[in-house]
C-alpha cells in the first residue's frame, strides 16, 4: 500500500511570485520534485471565499487573473491544468450532508496557479478548487476538513493557499525585503511552536491568541486554508516548514507540510 500523500499549506504572497525566481519559488519547485506525484490536487485558496460550499466542475478550468495593478506579463500567465469531475464528485460525497454546489464558472485563481506554476510547471495534474464558506467559523471549517482525510490515501494532494500572516494595511509596498514587524514575527513563532507540538486547538481558535493574531489575520480568508491542512494531520505525521520568510513586513511566506518525508 502506498504511503498517504502529504497535505501542504503554501504561503503564496504577492501574485508576482508567479513570475519570480526567489527563495520562496525555488522552495516550491523543490517540493514538486521531492514529494510523490499526486494523481490530482484539491486546492483550498484564500481567493475563493463566498457564502457557500462549492467545487469546480469544469473539465478545462480557466486561469483567473483576480487582481489589478500588475504588469501585463502577469495577466498573460496561463495555467492550463485539467479539471476533474471525478474528484469534484468525490469531494462532494465526503462532505455530505453539506450541500456542495458544483460550479462550472470558477476556475483556478492566483492562490492556486501562482504557486503551482513552480510546483508543477507542466500543468498536467488535474485540479479541483474547494471554496471557503465565509459564513462559517474556523471550528466548523476544521471539522469539515477532517472529512477530506481519505483523499490522502487516494493519491490526492490536499493543498491550502493563503498566508499565516496577511495584513495588507501594514504591508511595505516597494520594500519587499523589510523584515517582519514585531507582532508578525511573534505570531509566526507562536504558530510554529504550536504546529510542531501538534497543538492545533489554539490555531483553530486563533482569535484567542490575542493582539498579535488580530494584527496577523485581520480577516479570515488567508488564514482558513491553513485550518484545512491542519485537519489532515494524523498520528505520526511530521509537521515541517520547507519554505519560510517574510515579504514587506506583514506577509508570512511560511509553508506548512503535514506528513511529508
Amino acid at each position: 500500500m502506498n504511503a498517504p500523500m502529504p497535505a501542504i499549506f503554501f504561503g503564496h504572497g504577492n501574485p508576482m511570485n508567479a513570475l519570480a525566481r526567489n527563495a520562496f519559488t525555488e522552495g516550491w519547485s523543490v517540493i514538486g520534485r521531492t514529494i510523490p506525484r499526486p494523481r490530482a490536487i484539491l486546492s483550498i485558496s484564500a481567493h475563493w471565499y463566498l457564502p457557500a460550499t462549492a467545487v469546480t466542475m469544469a473539465e478545462a478550468p480557466r486561469t483567473i487573473h483576480d487582481f489589478g495593478g500588475f504588469p501585463p506579463e502577469l495577466f498573460a500567465v496561463e495555467y492550463p491544468a485539467p479539471g476533474s469531475r471525478e474528484l469534484a464528485t468525490r469531494v462532494a460525497e465526503l462532505l455530505a450532508p453539506i450541500d456542495v454546489h458544483g460550479d462550472t464558472r470558477w476556475g483556478l485563481d492566483h492562490g492556486t496557479w501562482s504557486v503551482l506554476v513552480h510546483v508543477y510547471p507542466n500543468a498536467d495534474i488535474p485540479i479541483v478548487q474547494l471554496s471557503i464558506d465565509e459564513t462559517r467559523d474556523p471550528a466548523w471549517h476544521y471539522q469539515v476538513a477532517k472529512q477530506l482525510s481519505p483523499l490522502r490515501d487516494e493519491g490526492v494532494l490536499v493543498m491550502g493557499s493563503g498566508n499565516l500572516v496577511h495584513n495588507l494595511h501594514t504591508y511595505a509596498w516597494g520594500n519587499p525585503k523589510l523584515g517582519p514587524y514585531d507582532w508578525a514575527a511573534r505570531f509566526e513563532a507562536k504558530a510554529r511552536q504550536l504546529l510542531e507540538a501538534h497543538d492545533f486547538a489554539p490555531l483553530v481558535d486563533y482569535p484567542s491568541l490575542g493582539r498579535d493574531a488580530h494584527l496577523s489575520a485581520p480577516t479570515p480568508d488567508h488564514y482558513l486554508p491553513l485550518v484545512y491542512i491542519l485537519a489532515q494531520c494524523r498520528d505520526g505525521d511530521h509537521v515541517t516548514f520547507p519554505v519560510s520568510g517574510f515579504d514587506g513586513g506583514s506577509i508570512s511566506m511560511l509553508t506548512v507540510a503535514i506528513g511529508a518525508s
